[in-house]
């Protein structure tokens, strides 16, 4: 009777065990991760989509289109003044590539999205206050915890880290800034909207700020992000708009900047 009463618990085990040597080699060979592509484009006063193509709702990491919030932050609590000011120097502790080892203000950050300029507005203001801010405005997941154990959300969370937003998401907030919408001064708001850089798609002018990353660092994706994100105006008409491209293919250029060269391409024809 032992016997018996034993059987369905050492079936039950053999089972499991042939469950774990069958679904292993499944999880080895899984394919890989799919290309993602999305440009999603609204009327900045209605909200209304006037344009949609892709996966638009899966996040992913902001990459250097944080530099949009970051700005926003950065002027209401004082660190940035104007377009020129601060102006800091600088220094070999920043570990940056050569293109950025210079001077930069507010304006050269966004245009040329250097790094450690971003960092040195976080620092400024501590992980306390900027975990608030991002809260605040509900960006994302609002994740800025960063890496696991490495206790970097201060200066990486928003590269290829914890921080995401979706591309519905990025034009939510993008809604929001421009209608002064958001937690933060009149004065950041305005400065914001002065320091991204413009460029021009036909009749339209255009500002907005790129993003870039590899997102295999921390494991087997292969992939590279680029976006494009940001707003536009013709006619007295004015849309916000964001890009994402997530796939395995190499461009001549940084993933952001050729996302965002195909999208000013693109704009005149998708939108009348």
């Amino acid at each position: 009777m032992r016997n018996i009463d034993r059987l369905p618990f050492i079936m039950a085990g053999v089972l499991f065990l042939l469950a774990w040597l069958l679904g292993f080699p499944m999880r080895a060979q899984s394919a890989p991760l799919g290309d993602v592509k999305c440009t999603l484009i609204a009327d900045a006063a209605s909200g209304k989509t006037l344009y949609q193509e892709g996966i638009c709702d899966q996040r992913f990491s902001p990459a250097s289109t944080f530099k949009v919030p970051l700005s926003l932050i950065g002027y209401d609590a004082g660190i940035l003044t104007d377009e020129h000011t601060p102006t800091w120097d600088y220094k070999p502790e920043f570990n940056a590539v050569k293109r950025d080892q210079k001077s930069v203000d507010p304006v050269i950050w966004e245009r040329d999205s250097i790094i450690w300029f971003s960092r040195e507005i976080t620092r400024r203001l501590g992980s306390e206050k900027f975990a608030g801010y991002v809260s605040k405005f509900n960006y994302g997941n609002s994740d800025v915890s960063g890496n696991p154990g490495k206790d970097d959300g201060l200066t990486r969370s928003w590269v290829n880290s914890s921080l995401k937003i979706t591309p519905v998401e990025q034009v939510a907030f993008l809604r929001q800034m421009l209608a002064g919408k958001m937690p933060v001064s009149a004065k950041a708001h305005e400065m914001t909207r002065a320091i991204i850089p413009s460029f021009k798609a036909g009749d339209w002018a255009v500002q907005g700020k790129t993003g870039s990353t590899r997102l295999g660092e921390a494991g087997k994706d292969k992939r590279s992000l680029g976006w494009f994100v940001g707003w536009a105006q013709k006619d007295g008409r004015q849309i916000v708009f964001a890009r994402l491209v997530v796939d395995t293919k190499r461009t001549d250029m940084p993933k952001g900047l050729a996302t965002r060269a195909a999208f000013l391409k693109d704009l005149p024809q998708l939108i009348d």
